[in-house]
C-alpha cells in the first residue's frame, strides 16, 4: 500500500488532495512549505514544474530533477441510481485534455487517450468505447440472413448477393466500416469490413461489398452459395458506450505546466432491455 501526503484547505474546511511525495518531516515557514527527505531539505512551490517532486532517497542520484507523478482524479456519475444507463460520451471543461477511463458495475471503457478528444465550443469531447467481451460486447450484433451467392470480383473484394424474391432485407442499420461475419458450421468467421452497400431491387441488385483482405487474409473461404451472414458495428464509428447503474471515472494528466479543470460531464441515456 503506497504512502501519501494529505493536504488540508482552510478555505473549504476539509482535506482536498493526496500527493505522491512522502516526506520524513515537514514544516511551514514564511509562506513556504519545507520538507525533509533522506537528510535533505526541500522548499516546495519554488518553481513552475508541476507534478514533479523529489525522488525517494534511494534513487535520488538517478533522478536529479525529481520524481514525476501524473495528476489523477476519481469521482462517480451516479444519477438515477436504480436505472441501468448507457454512458455515451465524456466532456472535459478546462484548458487541457486528460486520459480517461470509465468503469461501471457491468463494463469497462479501457483508456480514452487524450488524442481522441476534439475541442468543441471551448470544451474537450470524446465518445466512449467499451472493451468488454462476452454477451454485452455483442449488443451491436445484427443478423442479415442467407446469401444467394458470394461473388469474388478480385483478390481483395467480395460481393455478397442476397435474394430479391423472397427479399432478404439488408436493412438500413448496416453501414460502411461494419464488420461482416459468416457461419462456418456453428462458428462465426470474420469476412471483412463493408466498403459498399448496393440496393436496386428493380434491376436485381441487393448486395454488400466487403474487403476480405483488409484485416487478415481469410483462412476459410467465403461460401459461394447459401450461408448465414451477420455484422457488428464498428466501435470507432459508432459508440455504444458503457452500460451500468453508476460509472466511476478516473482521469490522468501528465502535464508539467499549470492546467485547470472546471467540470466533467457525460451524455447518459436510459438503457431499455
Amino acid at each position: 500500500m503506497p504512502n501519501y501526503t494529505l493536504t488540508y484547505s482552510e478555505a473549504v474546511g476539509g482535506w482536498v488532495s493526496f500527493y505522491s511525495y512522502y516526506p520524513d518531516w515537514m514544516i511551514g515557514m514564511n509562506n513556504y512549505l519545507y520538507t525533509f527527505k533522506g537528510g535533505d531539505l526541500y522548499r516546495h512551490n519554488a518553481n513552475e514544474t508541476r507534478n514533479t517532486f523529489y525522488s525517494p532517497w534511494w534513487i535520488k542520484l538517478g533522478q536529479p530533477n525529481g520524481a514525476f507523478s501524473p495528476s489523477t482524479l476519481q469521482a462517480v456519475f451516479n444519477q438515477a441510481v436504480l436505472e441501468n444507463k448507457l454512458f455515451k460520451t465524456i466532456n472535459l471543461e478546462g484548458d487541457s485534455v486528460w486520459d480517461v477511463q470509465l468503469e461501471t458495475d457491468l463494463q469497462n471503457s479501457g483508456y480514452i487517450i487524450n488524442s481522441w478528444f476534439e475541442k468543441k465550443e471551448a470544451s474537450y469531447f470524446a465518445f466512449v468505447r467499451n472493451n468488454t467481451s462476452g454477451q454485452l460486447a455483442l449488443r451491436s450484433l445484427n443478423g442479415i440472413g442467407s446469401s444467394l451467392t458470394a461473388v469474388d470480383s478480385g483478390t481483395t473484394n467480395t460481393k455478397i448477393n442476397f435474394s430479391i424474391s423472397p427479399l432478404i432485407d439488408i436493412g438500413n442499420i448496416v453501414s460502411i466500416g461494419d464488420y461482416v461475419y459468416f457461419l462456418s458450421g456453428s462458428t462465426p468467421v470474420l469476412a471483412g469490413p463493408v466498403i459498399s452497400i448496393n440496393k436496386d431491387y428493380p434491376i436485381g441488385i441487393n448486395q454488400l461489398v466487403i474487403n476480405n483482405n483488409m484485416l487478415t487474409p481469410l483462412t476459410t473461404p467465403i461460401p459461394t452459395n447459401t450461408n448465414y451472414f451477420l455484422y457488428i458495428k464498428n466501435s470507432v464509428a459508432e459508440s455504444h458506450g458503457v452500460l451500468g447503474h453508476y460509472c466511476t471515472f478516473n482521469i490522468q494528466n501528465y502535464s508539467t505546466s499549470k492546467i485547470e479543470l472546471f467540470a466533467i460531464q457525460s451524455e447518459v441515456m436510459k438503457s431499455f432491455p
